[in-house]
């Protein structure tokens, strides 16, 4: 029996983000951590660190920017790297007793951003 092989990878939790009502990912949920006053500060510094890290080493899509209603994946063949980093935020959601799912998919809808660790795909019906 073959290995499924999956193209993209999402880390998000249960709760909708106000501009795609589509699942919260990653960054929102550990942002939305730290803005509820949930995390202490010594958690709350490490997820800033792992951002920083984020913001220079893989580019916002303008989409993004823009506040556009889309949802970012990464690509699973890329992913090595940002899925190491993004590890000790998957720690802080665990700490924190805060749900995620890992989703893979082929068909993240109609991509509108690509680069070579991510894409960016419209949210059905919001564009």
């Amino acid at each position: 029996m073959s290995k499924l092989q999956f193209k993209y990878v999402r880390i998000q939790g249960k709760e909708l983000a106000k501009n795609t009502m589509y699942a919260k990912g990653i960054f929102s949920m550990c942002w939305q951590l730290i803005q509820d006053d949930v995390m202490i500060e010594e958690d709350a510094d490490l997820y800033r660190e792992i951002d920083d890290w984020f913001a220079e080493n893989l580019p916002w899509p303008p989409q993004c920017m823009n506040q556009e209603p889309v949802v970012c994946w990464f690509k699973t063949e890329n992913a090595e790297a940002m899925m190491k980093m993004i590890r000790p935020a998957l720690w802080l959601l665990e700490r924190y007793n805060h749900p995620y799912f890992l989703v893979y998919t082929n068909s993240p809808g109609e991509i509108v951003y690509e680069d070579h660790y991510q894409i960016a795909a419209k949210v059905d019906g919001l564009l």
